[in-house]
């Protein structure tokens, strides 16, 4: 199991080198790092069985949150800023766990490239969301049960 924020700097670093890459490319928001988060932790719920990172994902007003992400980013839009030595640290562990990279770069090349809103409307439409009370934690069985008919995997 990884901390969230491994898990952040890893999208932090993906997607500033991305930016460096395509100038049309929008820095990645908290929303947004909130939405693929979710999915991701819903990857690795289908495809291990397990959580990727411990920390509870909350219904909220515009979707899924880990609230620590939100407190340590509260009052920014968007989070990638300069890169440090610890992000790229986190980056490098991260990619050399196969398993874990691969559920990384899938989610990301399925959802890194859809806007936060577009994000937050996806999960809006989406079971675990909609039948979870605001402000309550989505249960790990909700996610792995709607999105075992979502995520397929090859092994």
């Amino acid at each position: 199991m990884y901390d969230v924020f491994q898990i952040v700097n890893w999208l932090r670093v993906k997607n500033y080198a991305d930016m460096r890459q395509n100038p049309n490319v929008e820095e990645l928001t908290q929303m947004k790092a909130m939405k693929l988060l979710y999915y991701i932790q819903a990857a690795n719920l289908v495809l291990t069985g397990n959580r990727l990172f411990d920390n509870d994902l909350v219904a909220w007003k515009y979707g899924p949150v880990v609230v620590e992400v939100h407190n340590k980013y509260v009052h920014q839009r968007e989070i990638v800023g300069k890169i440090d030595d610890e992000a790229l640290k986190d980056y490098r562990i991260l990619e050399a766990d196969q398993q874990t990279a691969d559920i990384l770069n899938s989610i990301y090349d399925i959802y890194g490239h859809s806007s936060a809103y577009d994000l937050m409307r996806q999960t809006h439409k989406e079971k675990p969301w909609q039948e979870t009370p605001q402000s309550s934690v989505i249960s790990d069985e909700k996610i792995r049960k709607f999105y075992s008919g979502v995520f397929e995997f090859e092994n």
